[in-house]
């Protein structure tokens, strides 16, 4: 008899049947989910929507340092020690966020071996993503860096399937994700836009031609 095949593991499926430490919350844009400076007691998970994480600086300076989306966790650094949040959360769009208790995914990622190796994966993909960012900061050029920006959102590289409509960003935020002014952003995107390597009215659409500009010389 041909043996049954097993299908993969499902994170969303799996997190939904989590007993104990676990709640899901409705965000609507622009709110927050956690300040920075608040007590690091738990780990988020986006089951819908976007989130971004921003650092405020002591002289009131915002920067965005990430951008969340659907099956991706957040705040996980109460897990190593982290006494308060060193950034805010906020969500982007209307988002479901599933929160766990830190006591509550200890006990999940010690008792569950499969969710244990795609957390792992999770964290060592996170640590790459930093290192890229650091290596796109220093090296390329404030054009490269808002096209990898836009892809990155639309899922371009992950393990899933792009999804090239994304919820619309402002030129504000991307500025800050860059680290360049939204003069410059506004005119990267009307050059995108030109090009056809994206529209936006209401949302945005990314295409897979924007990798162009990445890989450009």
């Amino acid at each position: 008899m041909k043996a049954t095949r097993k299908p993969p593991f499902n994170v969303n499926k799996f997190l939904a049947t989590v007993n104990g430490g676990r709640t899901l919350s409705n965000y609507g844009k622009n709110r927050t989910i956690f300040s920075q400076g608040d007590v690091a007691d738990s780990v988020f998970y986006v089951r819908e929507g976007k989130v971004k994480i921003t650092v405020h600086s002591d002289r009131g300076k915002e920067a965005v340092v990430a951008i969340h989306g659907k099956g991706d966790f957040f705040g996980e650094g109460s897990l190593n020690g982290q006494p308060l949040r060193l950034a805010s959360a906020v969500a982007m769009a209307d988002s479901a966020i599933m929160r766990f208790t830190k006591a509550s995914i200890v006990r999940v990622l010690r008792e569950q071996p499969k969710f244990a190796e795609k957390f792992m994966s999770h964290l060592l993909a996170r640590n790459a993503r930093v290192e890229e960012d650091l290596v796109d900061q220093l090296f390329n050029s404030s054009e490269k860096r808002l096209a990898r920006a836009l892809l990155l959102m639309a899922n371009f590289g992950k393990d899933e399937s792009p999804d090239p409509v994304v919820t619309r960003v402002s030129q504000a935020t991307l500025a800050e994700m860059v680290g360049t002014t939204r003069a410059r952003v506004n005119a990267f995107m009307n050059k995108f836009r030109k090009l056809g390597f994206v529209e936006y009215n209401h949302d945005m659409k990314v295409h897979p031609s924007l990798l162009n500009v990445v890989l450009r010389n």
